[in-house]
């Protein structure tokens, strides 16, 4: 196959990766993909990070593509390999981020026989992906591949699925076609007249909040807004899981919403006369169940920012949508001036009860381990630009409300609430962003779903820090349990190994802490290691969540 006139399908392939800047892919290896993995092995400018599981691999894509704004790429093999990575597919969807999964196929003579670990990857992805096909002719993979980057990044950023029959990948094409040049973002700038209308109601308005972060945010995104709201005191909160999309020091900055905000904050929202939503799809979760604000909004008029049409009025009636990138966007609010406008005092208030909130108080009988405390000490003891990853779980809510994401990005956490991310993400920041400091945060029945894969983490040598908070519960359901069902615990309780020599197992660094002062003393020392470091952080199911929720105070509440 490999002369001068021809080169396998798969040496396309990986060449159409190359042209298109992948550097890196997170595999599983199957047989089904065979070709492409004898392909990357002459070229190797493209490094293949083998992991442990499929999961994992699609979730470190994924928080790949978070990272950089260009597709993160995972190869897995077929049935199995395709539907265990469909959860970071979800994750990639949920979150507007762009991925790109191959997967590996039967043969084309094998379609439709129901053949060894077969699917039909294009139906069964279609609800979840920007778009799902099947390569069957291999001179069309330059178009695929090209065409997978610009559905990946244009519009509202999002995972892309192309499945590879095997044997196609195998076929012989001619040596003289060549990949397609570098897909890039089209420059979408906002509507002027749109602009006009834009200020002409924050001119108009009494009360106007903004919130921020989703689709297409960006660096640029990030530093023009803050002078655009600074400049007039806008108050800004953050979408569920986006807290790095404004400088926490902006002295407009007002917090996060998503589960257990601040209910200052959401009384702001609740009262404001005038949203504006840019780059949000104002979910589920940062609207506390399409409430705050609601789809018909009453007595308030939406703004709604995003970059791509169809989400634009697809679930809130919307007063003045604006398609645009958001770094141009923000770019043109940022350089808009109108002098009608006096800034708002609300912006500095807003900040004020934001730091109120972010900031911890000593509690008169605070438990052993005391996860606000050990939060703020971490603000101290690590660079203000540190990475948190983390997957999904009420542990999560104490960095939520008390770290401060200073970087950009700094924040990895999936808005879909997909367990078992923390880890995988951590990995995939610490080897994008060696420079970095990145902190994995974990659950006890999180951090198992994807454990495995320190094993990655110390094959490629990643600098991570991994903190896995131990209640031996599935605590988010355990709160909702003693909310519906108090005192009648089923199926949420855990009997978990010794996390700290589980992670020596694998050549760790590792301690256990079950007293403040215990991580104090871990998290020194493990500022001072190298490659993977665990503490096994052990508290009371007592400590439900960050918003104060207890076991004991939620029965009482049920009882009263």
């Amino acid at each position: 196959m490999n002369g001068a006139a021809s080169q396998s399908a798969a040496e396309l392939l990986v060449d159409c990766l190359a042209a298109q800047g992948c550097e890196r892919i997170f595999t599983v290896p199957g047989e089904s993909f065979l070709a492409v993995l004898d392909a990357l092995h002459d070229r190797p400018a493209i490094t293949a990070i083998t992991c442990r599981q499929e999961g994992g691999a699609a979730f470190m894509a994924c928080a790949d593509g978070a990272l950089t704004g260009r597709p993160g790429i995972a190869f897995v093999t077929r049935g199995p390999g395709a539907t265990n990575a469909s959860i970071g597919v979800h994750v990639a969807h949920q979150d507007s981020q762009p991925m790109i999964l191959f997967v590996g196929d039967v043969a084309r003579g094998m379609r439709d026989r129901e053949g060894f670990q077969e699917v039909d990857f294009a139906a069964f992805f279609a609800p979840i992906a920007k778009w799902a096909a099947r390569i069957d002719d291999p001179l069309r993979i330059p178009e695929y591949v090209a065409r997978a980057y610009a559905t990946a990044i244009n519009g509202r950023p999002g995972p892309v699925v192309l499945a590879l029959p095997e044997d196609m990948l195998c076929e012989a094409v001619p040596a003289q076609i060549a990949p397609r040049p570098m897909v890039t973002r089209p420059a979408q700038a906002p509507c002027p007249d749109a602009m006009q209308a834009l200020f002409d109601l924050i001119a108009d308005a009494a009360s106007p909040i903004a919130i921020i972060g989703g689709a297409g945010w960006n660096a640029k995104a990030r530093d023009h807004f803050m002078i655009f709201a600074e400049r007039i005191g806008l108050p800004v909160a953050t979408a569920f899981r986006r807290q790095d999309a404004i400088s926490p020091d902006s002295l407009v900055y007002a917090g996060n919403l998503g589960y257990g905000p601040n209910p200052q904050l959401v009384t702001r929202v609740r009262e404001a006369d005038l949203v504006i939503a840019v780059g949000a799809r104002l979910g589920e979760a940062t609207t506390d169940g399409y409430a705050v604000p609601g789809p018909e909004h009453p007595g308030q008029i939406l703004v709604h920012v995003h970059p791509d049409p169809e989400e634009l009025g697809r679930v809130y009636r919307t007063d003045l949508a604006i398609c645009a990138a958001m770094d141009e966007f923000a770019e043109a609010a940022a350089l808009w001036e109108d002098a009608r406008i006096i800034p708002f005092d609300a912006g500095a208030e807003a900040h004020r009860a934001w730091l109120a909130w972010n900031t911890p108080t000593p509690a008169a009988n605070p438990p052993a381990l005391d996860l606000a405390a050990c939060v703020a000490h971490m603000r101290g003891a690590l660079p203000a630009d540190t990475i948190i990853a983390n997957g999904a779980g009420n542990f999560a809510g104490w960095w939520h409300r008390y770290w401060r994401y200073a970087g950009y990005p700094s924040q990895l956490a999936p808005t879909c609430g997909a367990m078992g991310y923390g880890v995988p993400a951590a990995i995939a920041a610490a080897l994008r962003l060696p420079d970095r400091t990145v902190v994995a945060v974990a659950g006890d029945g999180d951090f198992l779903m994807n454990g495995q894969e320190l094993a990655t983490a110390q094959q490629y040598g990643a600098n991570l820090i991994v903190l896995v908070v131990d209640n031996s519960a599935y605590g988010t359901i355990r709160m909702h349990q003693e909310r519906e069902f108090p005192g009648r615990v089923s199926a949420t309780r855990l009997a978990n190994p010794d996390f700290a020599a589980f992670a020596r197992s694998f050549g760790a660094w590792s301690a256990r802490a079950e007293t403040t002062a215990q991580f104090f003393t871990a998290l020194g020392q493990a500022k001072d290691q190298t490659g993977v470091r665990l503490i096994h952080m052990v508290i009371e199911v007592e400590q439900l969540a960050a918003s104060g929720a207890t076991v004991s105070g939620l029965r009482a509440k049920a009882a009263g």
